[in-house]
């Protein structure tokens, strides 16, 4: 038995854990085992990769194919996105689309149908996939498509590992000529001048925004935006960020209201212009934290937990405007809050992503935030929003299921390929999958 927690250290689990090398020990391990759920590097916040029985995916990590001339790349589900670019950047290849850490899997990356900064113009990782393998309750293994099991495929991206253990992908790189970002930064001074950014600036290929969510009355939605397009040099030379690690876990105290007050004031403050340019590595524009070993740390023993919801455009000004106010009433601060423009969503049954805006904040597990996030929930599904899975830890059924309309189809989906009992994460059981 080991004892394991997700990246958000909430909660810990008694589990035991297989390993395989080759699809027929791996069918052996299935065949013997019900109640199972794949886990890649630990990088989810929640408890969507946990559970009593786990399928140890991460070493399963090897390269099968790669296409110089179309940029396709096969590979085993357990390759890390950190080893796609470290391999293929100085190619002059890089993720079509990325999320903000490169230390989650592959299949991690298509079972979370993980978005990046660029989701309003090239979508979900999902869309990035021709097809991949998947190894079914029976140790069958099918392959799936938009054309080829079309129902499974849907099902698999964004599915949260319960339709079976990802094998391997397929997915589309994209030719860059730099190893470099050119990024613009915008300061505005409420939620309108945000909105009001993002849409100057909605056609530039990558957009995030911090938002300083303790922020009141008349600098309510105050952000930093950043935008940004590839660099044009000709310097596919990886530039190494700079790492530094958290050495300890931070006391709990030390993360309260008031540091994260001081901390968001600072932030907000050293841009000192409304419009500046700056030239960045990919590192520092797509995975700033990456840089900071164990930075999960700084939440203490306790842990942390990230409440990230989405709402449709039309209702997101009205909707991020209450939810800001309602968190800056609580005093529950986060420092690591992120907005984003989504473009269209897609057909899979589970994915997070619609037409709209999304906050990701995170918070320090304390008495009295599950109740917040309670609070927040019904504001979320006031306005026509829904939560992310892979961030979850604690959202009841009522509420997930009132933001995924097409949860029935998935559950009969489950069923009819004798899934429901097979895999099933702490997740899952806790909402009804």
């Amino acid at each position: 038995m080991n004892t394991l927690q997700s990246w958000g250290k909430y909660p810990h689990v008694n589990s035991t854990v297989f390993t395989f090398s080759d699809p027929s020990d791996l069918h052996t391990i299935l065949d013997g085992h019900d109640g199972i759920i794949a886990h890649g590097n630990g990088r989810s916040y929640g408890d969507s990769a946990l559970g009593k029985q786990l399928i140890h995916v991460l070493p399963y990590n090897y390269y099968l194919d790669f296409d110089t001339d179309t940029g396709i790349l096969t590979c085993q589900a357990g390759v890390l996105l950190s080893e796609i670019i470290e391999t293929f950047l100085p190619q002059g290849w890089f993720l079509s689309v990325t999320p903000g850490t490169k230390y989650i899997t592959v299949g991690g990356a298509l079972a979370s149908d993980v978005h990046g900064k660029n989701h309003h113009i090239r979508g979900s990782f999902s869309d990035t996939v021709l097809d991949f393998t998947l190894m079914l309750s029976d140790g069958s293994i099918a392959i799936c498509s938009h054309a080829t099991n079309s129902e499974l495929f849907r099902a698999t991206c964004g599915g949260m590992g319960l339709t079976g253990v990802i094998l391997s992908a397929r997915i589309q790189l994209m030719p860059v000529r730099s190893c470099m970002i050119n990024q613009t930064t915008i300061k505005t001074r409420d939620l309108k001048d945000t909105f009001d950014a993002f849409e100057q600036y909605k056609d530039s290929t990558y957009s995030v925004a911090w938002i300083d969510c303790l922020a009141k009355g008349e600098t309510l939605g105050k952000c930093i935006l950043m935008v940004g397009e590839h660099c044009k040099d000709d310097d596919l030379t990886l530039k190494n960020s700079r790492e530094f690690t958290i050495p300890c876990e931070f006391p709990s105290f030390a993360l309260n209201n008031l540091t994260v007050k001081a901390f968001n004031t600072l932030y907000y403050n050293r841009v000192r212009e409304r419009i500046s340019e700056q030239k960045v590595s990919i590192g520092s524009f797509f995975y700033p934290l990456d840089a900071i070993d164990h930075w999960n740390r700084i939440y203490g023993k306790g842990g942390f937990t990230q409440y990230q919801f989405i709402l449709p455009l039309a209702s997101s000004y009205d909707g991020l405007q209450e939810i800001l106010s309602h968190i800056a009433r609580s005093g529950k601060g986060s420092f690591l809050a992120v907005l984003k423009l989504f473009g269209k969503g897609n057909n899979n049954y589970l994915s997070f992503p619609m037409t709209g805006y999304s906050l990701a904040l995170d918070f320090k597990i304390e008495p009295g935030l599950f109740e917040l996030f309670d609070e927040l929930d019904a504001i979320v599904l006031k306005y026509g929003g829904r939560l992310y899975l892979a961030k979850d830890v604690r959202v009841g059924r009522d509420v997930f299921e009132v933001g995924y309309p097409e949860i029935d189809t998935f559950r009969a989906l489950r069923a009819e390929y004798s899934l429901t009992e097979k895999f099933n994460s702490l997740q899952s059981l806790r909402v009804g999958i």
